[in-house]
């Protein structure tokens, strides 16, 4: 909705404070990344996650002459809508909310932008620009209009009725450069978090094509450093080297397609910052790694099939139940199974933390424990 221009800070800089000062940017402290909260102190949550995905984000638009604070924002917000329990509790509310038009952590997000933060005396969510939305909604390319696109997530759908996100069309560098950043990020501190879990060690990547280059060369520099000091250590020539490719091979895309605007960027009709193809590899080579390594390492997979468990208790619960959902929640409901039901449902249960979809769980569902 309209809104005054605030005197101290331009419309994407408050956007981006907007966004930090949210409840749901608040609980990604305690959502899972790989590992959920209580397996140590040390591994990456989706607020961390975030914030490294942030700053890089944030560097490389200031290298490319982008507005940082556009980028900067839709970096922070990019996953809000995830769920608890990362991947596995999205899988566990999109099963869930299968014969109900499923559930999509980015459409979430938009919701969550838009309708499920109530702080602001004029508006629900937080009322943010158009670029931030339309960013978020398509980091990853158009989702209509390609023969490929998959039918809109419902969250996404209701949006529109309000405004148009041009969906049709590509993202804007800034959120171009945001989802690159959060590859990036992912990639190498899912590295740093495997090697602390101890599902692999450096040795296990020397094959890794540039990485296994990386490890030499730091071994080789700095033989009696210890192993954890090295991993820093090739993680930050990782990131650089990773970093570099996006700036040197997006800037020779800019001249060669003659992008001299920001409607250039959305028309072009590709990804205009992206990695190089020899990087690519790279990148594909290091998820192929960590899909087989870590991703469905056992304890993993223990982990996953338990939150799984626990997300779609929790909605099925819920939803022949709704009279034990909390009471603002349960006012928003219509009876038991239908469809507006799980809709608010699948909404309390996505914007809970590990922690409390946890305790809720075993409040429910053990005797012993008190509700």
């Amino acid at each position: 909705m309209p809104e005054g221009e605030c005197t101290m800070r331009t419309p994407h800089q408050r956007d981006r404070d907007r966004i930090i000062h949210s409840v749901a940017f608040r609980r990604l402290e305690y959502k899972t990344q790989v590992f959920v909260n209580h397996e140590g102190d040390h591994y990456r949550t989706r607020l961390t996650h975030s914030l490294e995905v942030a700053q890089l984000a944030r560097g490389i638009a200031r290298c490319l002459g982008l507005n940082e604070d556009l980028t900067e924002a839709l970096a922070l917000a990019h996953d809000l809508g995830h769920p608890p329990f990362g991947h596995a509790g999205e899988d566990g509310i999109n099963l869930a909310m299968a014969k109900f038009g499923g559930f999509d952590h980015n459409a979430q997000t938009i919701r969550i932008l838009t309708h499920l933060e109530h702080r602001y005396a004029d508006f629900d969510g937080l009322n943010l620009t158009w670029e931030v939305l339309e960013g978020i909604a398509k980091h990853n390319g158009p989702l209509i209009g390609k023969p490929d696109s998959k039918p809109l997530p419902r969250a996404l759908k209701y949006y529109l009725q309000q405004q148009d996100l041009a969906l049709e069309s590509y993202a804007s560098a800034e959120a171009q450069v945001a989802a690159i950043a959060d590859d990036i990020a992912y990639n190498n501190h899912d590295i740093d978090d495997g090697l602390r879990a101890g599902f692999f060690t450096l040795s296990d990547l020397e094959g890794l094509p540039l990485l296994g280059e990386l490890i030499q060369q730091v071994r080789h520099a700095n033989p009696m450093l210890s192993e954890q000091r090295q991993t820093h250590e090739v993680i930050r020539r990782m990131i650089n080297r990773m970093v570099g490719d996006v700036l040197e091979n997006t800037r020779a895309r800019i001249a060669a397609l003659n992008i001299k605007t920001a409607e250039d960027v959305r028309q072009v009709g590709a990804t205009l910052v992206q990695f190089s193809a020899e990087m690519e590899v790279v990148n594909k080579s290091i998820k192929t790694f960590l899909f087989k390594h870590m991703y469905r390492h056992y304890k993993v997979n223990r982990m996953t099939s338990k939150a799984r468990r626990v997300v779609v208790d929790l909605f099925e619960f819920f939803l022949a139940e709704p009279n034990c959902l909390p009471s603002v929640w349960y006012a928003q409901t219509d009876g038991a199974g239908t469809q507006a039901t799980a809709e608010v449902i699948a909404d309390f249960i996505a914007g809970m933390t590990d922690r409390f979809a946890l305790d809720e769980h075993a409040r429910i569902f053990d005797p012993g424990m008190r509700t």
